[in-house]
């Protein structure tokens, strides 16, 4: 948590509070709390504003219970007894920005609203302009635009307000904030993370911080909400582009900055400035906070998951351990007739060294009995395996009121390379947007910080280097139903990630032979991918929250 900026505050210096916090949607109560417990931290620091995040108060994305006119009651009850709770607390002379649904009174619609709570009320309201309907975004089908701009003013300084999507579009309200004569532009956010986003919310922001002529204040929210992670980053960036302050990212935090009276240059934070975060570190630590947060906010305290001696569920316990400790994940070893000693010791090598409850529970007597009724041959007999461990993986989560985790990565989801009811069950699916290059680089890199630190490597080396199986049957390999994965995650990006056709990938390099495969795996496991379980969303483009493509496709073009 930042601590207050070392220089004495001067007069006509307004201390800003950035309180980047983590809500739970429809978690009013447990919201509002949050809210009061920050503002009281901000307070004593010497803040006179403190600003949350975007629908801080009913948590983001409400999705449709934003339909629910019961709900915008409550909301809006609540938000007037915060106000009051503040006031009641010696807090009232903060101004308090937060973030709630509101209702359109013409329409009886949901609106995205941001409430000003000052003196034991709610002293002004904001209403987004810009409704985002593309990517993640829903907000057009649900919230009625706002027309109206607000300047809020504290202790002499002119602020403008702004919500999210409306610094990323042209027009109103930031062309008539630059006419307003403001000291500050505030704009609070939900802007859930994605791989190398940061640099292009820092570009735009600058841009529009020059557009009205003063510093922009950019807020954003922090934490897990289903398969959408945040990633906090919050920040203060001048009109000359000059960074002024940095939140840490992936953490709740309380920051300040000084705000300097009029006339006066603006000057970057000495002691909120957090240091910038590699690629690989971002993508592991978004993948743990998900997994944290759905924990939490779905009450689990633990997790289980099959362990294979495989670098996928090597990596997913990994996260696990680093998300809730290694005390609290049930590792299960579900060996085969076709599972190597060298997995079997690979798995039980990742359970010590993650120090998590590890069991043996060999499927052999379970499958002997489905065959003696079945007589399954090929890949009939080959599923029927995932499936009697996807049971007992159940069996443990059921027993311990544990989460099941799925193991699988976006390779294989792409490709239909999973058992539906076998490996494909669980209630969360950690690595779900990673394709398979980038799981073996994730442990790489995890490995490396463990070095770096003096501690022991988390992962077997022998599960990052050994050629990938499912073990299915004598001798298998990955390699003997996909290209390989080198080649595969190549054509993979391009097609799902930068939607290149047949055309374009020939275009691309790649023969028409895996151009044909690729495609042909990929459409046709759209069904598969329908009943996947949900996962952090960390690339550009994830299955399920952005490509949702007809079940049944013809197109191949």
């Amino acid at each position: 948590m930042g601590i207050q900026d070392e220089q004495p505050q001067r007069d006509g210096d307004l201390l800003v509070a950035l309180a980047q916090i983590d809500t739970c949607v429809g978690d009013l109560d447990g919201n509002a709390d949050i809210i009061m417990d920050y503002s009281h931290k901000a307070a004593k620091q010497g803040a006179a504003l403190v600003v949350f995040p975007e629908m801080s108060l009913t948590g983001y994305p409400i999705e449709d219970l934003a339909f629910r006119a019961s709900f915008r009651r409550a909301a809006w009850s609540r938000a007037d007894r915060l106000a009051r709770e503040l006031d009641e607390q010696g807090l009232g002379h903060l101004h308090v920005i937060v973030g709630t649904v509101g209702t359109d009174a013409d329409q009886d619609r949901p609106r995205n609203r941001l409430v000003v709570l000052h003196q034991g009320r709610v002293e002004a309201g904001y209403d987004k302009h810009f409704l985002p309907n593309y990517g993640v975004f829903d907000e057009y089908r649900i919230f009625t635009p706002g027309d109206r701009t607000v300047v809020l003013e504290v202790q002499g300084h002119r602020i403008g307000l702004a919500i999210c999507e409306d610094i990323w579009q042209e027009g109103d309200p930031i062309s008539d904030l630059a006419g307003r004569d403001i000291d500050l532009l505030v704009t609070i956010n939900g802007s859930p993370f994605e791989e190398g986003k940061g640099h292009v919310r820092y570009e735009l922001a600058a841009r529009r911080a020059k557009q009205v002529g003063a510093p922009l204040l950019y807020l954003n929210q922090v934490g897990g909400q289903d398969d959408l992670v945040f990633d906090g980053g919050s920040f203060v960036v001048d009109q000359d582009g000059t960074l002024l302050e940095r939140s840490p990212r992936f953490v709740q935090d309380l920051s300040t900055w000084t705000l300097p009276a009029r006339g006066e240059r603006p000057m970057p934070s000495k002691s909120c400035m957090a240091e910038e975060m590699p690629g690989d570190e971002e993508v592991y630590r978004a993948c743990v906070l998900g997994l944290q947060d759905y924990m939490a906010k779905n009450h689990f305290t633990g997790v289980c998951l099959g362990l294979s001696g495989g670098i996928d569920s090597a990596l997913v316990a990994t996260m696990a351990a680093d998300a809730c400790g290694g005390e609290h994940v049930r590792g299960i070893s579900m060996p085969s007739r076709y599972s190597s000693e060298g997995s079997r010791d690979d798995a039980a090598d990742l359970a010590q060294r993650l120090g998590v409850r590890y069991v043996v529970q060999a499927i052999g007597p379970e499958f002997n009995a489905f065959q003696g009724q079945l007589h399954l041959e090929g890949v009939a007999e080959e599923n029927l395996q995932a499936r009697i461990r996807g049971v007992i993986v159940m069996a443990y989560a059921n027993a311990e009121g544990l989460l099941a985790l799925a193991t699988g990565n976006k390779s294989e989801l792409a490709c239909g390379y999973s058992t539906i009811y076998g490996d494909a069950v669980g209630g969360y699916a950690p690595i779900k947007d990673l394709l398979k290059t980038r799981v073996w680089q994730l442990a790489r890199w995890r490995n490396a910080q463990a070095q770096a630190r003096g501690e022991r490597e988390p992962i077997p080396v022998n599960s990052i280097v050994k050629p990938p199986s499912a073990e299915l049957r004598q001798g298998q390999k990955d390699s003997d139903s996909l290209p390989d994965y080198s080649l595969l995650d190549k054509v993979l990006e391009a097609y799902i990630e930068r939607a290149h056709g047949r055309a374009d990938l020939l275009a691309d390099g790649f023969d028409p032979d895996t151009v044909d495969t690729v495609m042909r795996l990929v459409d046709r496991a759209e069904w598969k991918r329908r009943q996947y379980p949900l996962g952090p969303k960390v690339t550009s483009l994830a299955f399920g929250r952005d490509r949702r493509l007809p079940v049944t496709n013809a197109f191949r073009e």
